[in-house]
């Protein structure tokens, strides 16, 4: 097991905590991903204080401050009045009980955090351009297979490959995912192109049938937004489709201006809209010695704001599985034991989770109806410390 060479599919942001995390461990990594650059797309993203709890243990915490904000305030507020129905403001701003805080961050800028610590500890250890097809295995080694016809073998081979995993495929086979009948549009505004008394406050506005959520990214000084209505028509599953502003004002034409100004200062460029899938959670994420990480293993609707979240959670839980056991087959129960249940809780709770939020009478919402990732208990869940 101290020699350990795993094989990483993804260098997204899962990809690359599962990465560090195992280097950090003392294996020998090897990351290939498909993209012939690397970056991701320009979104922001919520780190709740479990993922940093995470990110703390592979020693990121000071770099992790750098990049992220503190959000001043948190709520619930109604479509059309722009009242609050529910203010948390308080259990969500406050650290947890390890003193981890909750952070917005760009997410190019933590993908760019996990890339150059992944590039310190080994220059080599990343591979761009590699179009995963195969694995087989056999003899203790897996092998995978590329487009381009290269061969990569290692001990260990994790698919931290999204949402549309080659991997979770060649394991489980191929599947048809659901659309779910809504539509999602993304968006960056720079807060000079935002009236001053318009600059929100972390939360989400809900309605019938839609929402948008909205955050400040202070180091960016940038506004993101997630718009999402039921829609159906249109079930094209990219974040990389651009959309017209005015087709997204058309759709959220009866919420308060003070949305609506914000999606209307939206610059052409940086508007995008995607179709939302669902997968069924699986039973199990391993078969022989390769495994499933992140939203390869648990895809998550973005309704808890736990996606990335679950993948940080997944890479130190891994890692801390393989350093305690005599065998990989031991490791990947541990792993499996440790993760299973709480991703497909969280999976299960983000997918409840929106049609709470845009229940047909939005006034009916309170604080008994209320139910966010905090009240769920997640924040406290340190993978640096969990049982395995």
């Amino acid at each position: 097991m101290k020699d350990l060479h795993a094989i990483i599919i993804g260098a997204g942001i899962g990809g690359l905590c599962t990465a560090l995390a195992l280097q950090r461990a003392g294996y020998r990594v090897s990351v290939y991903e498909q993209a012939s650059e690397l970056g991701e797309v320009g979104a922001g993203l919520s780190l709740s204080p479990n993922a940093n709890l995470g990110l703390h243990y592979l020693g990121l915490k000071h770099a992790l401050a750098e990049i992220g904000h503190v959000p001043q305030s948190f709520g619930i507020k109604h479509y059309q009045t722009a009242e609050t129905l529910v203010d948390n403001t308080v259990e969500m701003t406050r650290e947890n009980a390890s003193g981890a805080p909750y952070y917005m961050v760009h997410r190019a800028d933590l993908h760019a955090l996990l890339s150059a610590a992944v590039l310190s500890e080994d220059p080599n250890c990343l591979h761009l351009d590699h179009d995963f097809r195969t694995l087989q295995q056999g003899s203790g080694q897996v092998t995978a297979t590329f487009s381009s016809g290269v061969r990569a073998a290692g001990d260990l081979l994790i698919g931290c490959d999204g949402i549309r995993s080659t991997v979770r495929a060649e394991l489980f086979g191929a599947e048809s995912p659901r659309f779910t009948g809504y539509i999602a549009w993304r968006g960056l505004v720079p807060i000079e192109r935002i009236s001053e008394k318009l600059l929100p406050e972390s939360g989400i506005c809900i309605g019938p049938g839609k929402t948008i959520t909205r955050y400040l990214l202070g180091k960016r000084k940038l506004v993101n937004y997630v718009a999402v209505a039921q829609r159906k028509g249109w079930e094209i599953e990219s974040w990389a489709i651009h959309s017209d502003v005015a087709e997204l004002l058309e759709e959220f034409q009866d919420f308060h201006p003070s949305m609506r100004d914000i999606l209307a200062a939206t610059p052409p460029e940086s508007c995008y809209k995607w179709a939302l899938f669902d997968r069924d959670p699986l039973p199990k994420w391993s078969v022989g010695h390769t495994t499933l990480a992140g939203d390869a293993a648990h895809p998550m609707l973005p309704f808890m704001g736990q996606g990335a979240v679950m993948a940080i959670e997944d890479a130190v839980v891994l890692s801390r599985c393989l350093q305690a056991s005599d065998n990989l087959d031991e490791a990947l129960t541990r792993y499996e034991q440790a993760r299973v249940e709480r991703s497909t809780f969280v999976m299960l709770e983000s997918r409840a989770n929106i049609v709470r939020l845009q229940g047909a009478d939005p006034d009916a919402y309170n604080k008994q109806s209320h139910k966010n990732e905090q009240r769920l208990g997640l924040f406290d869940y340190d993978p640096g410390q969990v049982a395995i």
